[in-house]
């Protein structure tokens, strides 16, 4: 029997829409949410949360009040600031699983208030896309309470949970040095094959990158990359900027991952590109849009 009894999300957009589902469909623990943007009633998060049996929190504070775990999913940026928001109402003891891709010295920021206000920081790397896996995505934990909550993280649904580290830190370090190469991958093949089909020279370039490295469909990949950037380039433009900190918390400049970042972000100005989520029409769209822009 888990000893989490009662689960406040802090955070509800997709993430934290699908923690609720999958709560609510397993242990079914008493739920309870907080965003941001409750406070606007047109707001995706304020219209999901109406489709769901879960108390809402009129401040993160009020959200986490009694809950014995709390699981932040919020944006990158807003890490150090959620966990900040919730010192008032946290019940001692209470677990705080940090599910957010921030840099190993926002993480041990957000460690030192949550602990210090009498909880257990839990780091959570997750190492995939949260969909379609959701709660059985593989994640790396981290901090000196780690080991301890395992167990009764799994007996919520978290089914591919593994210890990583009783340091905080380093499974977000693994993940987001990690995402300078998924992402950056990403931003490569945008960039590079939005100029080879200006020149007509596409077809060239996915064959030779076939030549160097052996996969088996190179426009599939290139598509499915392109698609990610377009449909997520917010959040993954917020990530990378995570993983450009992390870079320059090792005493590295991070040229390569503030650039990423960089078309990330511009990769999401382009979303009518999905309307046909296939390599040659999304790129053709997107050049289309920027000869008009």
């Amino acid at each position: 029997m888990s000893g989490f009894a009662t689960v406040a999300l802090i955070g509800f957009g997709e993430v934290g829409q699908i923690l609720a589902r999958e709560l609510a469909a397993g242990a079914a623990p008493t739920l309870s949410a907080y965003d941001i943007l409750f406070g606007d009633p047109a707001s995706r998060p304020s219209q999901a949360i109406a489709g769901h049996a879960i108390r809402r929190g009129t401040t993160a504070a009020d959200a986490v009040k009694d809950a014995d775990l709390i699981v932040s999913a919020v944006t990158a940026a807003q890490d150090l600031e959620a966990a900040r928001s919730i010192p008032g109402g946290l019940k001692p003891g209470a677990v705080f699983l940090d599910l957010n891709s921030a840099s190993p010295g926002q993480k041990i920021a957000s460690a030192e208030v949550i602990d210090g206000a009498g909880g257990r920081y839990v780091e959570a790397a997750v190492m995939s896309p949260f969909p379609p896996k959701g709660m059985g995505s593989p994640m790396l934990l981290g901090g000196p309470h780690a080991e301890a909550v395992i167990a009764d993280l799994a007996a919520v649904g978290f089914s591919n949970i593994r210890l990583f580290s009783d340091q905080v830190g380093r499974a977000a370090a693994a993940k987001l040095c990690r995402s300078v190469m998924i992402k950056g991958v990403e931003a490569l093949l945008t960039e590079s094959l939005l100029s080879a089909r200006h020149y007509g020279v596409e077809a060239t370039v996915l064959a030779s990158l076939s030549d160097l490295l052996p996969i088996p469909d190179w426009d599939r990949l290139a598509g499915y990359m392109v698609s990610r950037s377009v449909e997520h380039g917010v959040r993954r433009a917020e990530e990378m900027l995570e993983a450009a900190r992390t870079v320059a918390e090792a005493g590295i400049e991070p040229l390569m991952s503030r650039a990423i970042a960089e078309r990330q972000g511009w990769a999401a100005d382009f979303p009518q590109a999905l309307s046909d989520p296939t390599l040659i029409p999304m790129l053709d769209a997107i050049l289309a849009a920027t000869d008009r822009s």
